[in-house]
């Protein structure tokens, strides 16, 4: 795959991941602030969420490059690498998922890079990706606490197909993490795009 090149961002790209890929997850900051909870809606826009604030504090989820080193060159799956100018700021894991949709296993921007479009090119490589495979959509799972991503899912089309308020409570039994599941589903746009 030819390296994308986001035209609003000129030094951003995006390739197949390649052997410098766990140096890069290592060296890299993909902490982020919570600084509270929201009470997902899955017919409301994030903006009108109920938030619980809170003492704000930063999470980081323990990235371990090697969890999907089987997933590069494997016919359904993919790693796929942000670079601005040259450096690795950010990745995402996609396979497809046994429902049949593409799944996003991972998607990470190292701290600094923030702001600059990585995440969205990204995801444009993994929706890519899944309709080049003629997937019916994607999907893809984050916490309530991440209110960046749940507005970066929403900018891109992305809907809330579920939320589970017990799947974080095994690890924690008191914690507020609630998980939200979000889909980008294809076949309305491929209606479109046919005339249908």
């Amino acid at each position: 795959m030819q390296p994308m090149i986001n035209p609003k961002y000129p030094g951003l790209s995006v390739r197949v991941a390649d052997e410098g890929f766990a140096a890069y997850v290592w060296g890299s900051d993909f902490s982020f602030e919570v600084s509270a909870y929201a009470q997902a809606q899955s017919e409301q826009a994030v903006a009108k969420w109920p938030l619980h604030h809170i003492t704000p504090y930063r999470k980081c989820y323990g990235i371990d490059p090697e969890e999907f080193s089987s997933y590069r060159d494997a016919a359904d799956s993919a790693v796929f690498m942000a670079y601005l100018d040259d450096e690795p700021v950010g990745h995402v894991v996609v396979s497809t998922n046994w429902n049949g949709y593409a799944h996003i296993d991972e998607l990470a921007v190292h701290a600094p890079a923030r702001r600059h479009g990585v995440a969205k090119a990204l995801l444009d490589v993994a929706q890519f990706w899944s309709r080049k495979k003629k997937l019916p959509g994607i999907m893809l799972e984050t916490q309530n606490n991440n209110l960046g991503a749940c507005r970066l899912y929403e900018r891109c089309g992305y809907v809330v197909g579920g939320i589970d308020h017990l799947r974080y409570r095994g690890i924690d039994p008191t914690t507020a993490e609630v998980a939200i599941f979000w889909y980008r589903l294809f076949n309305d746009e491929l209606a479109r795009e046919a005339g249908v």
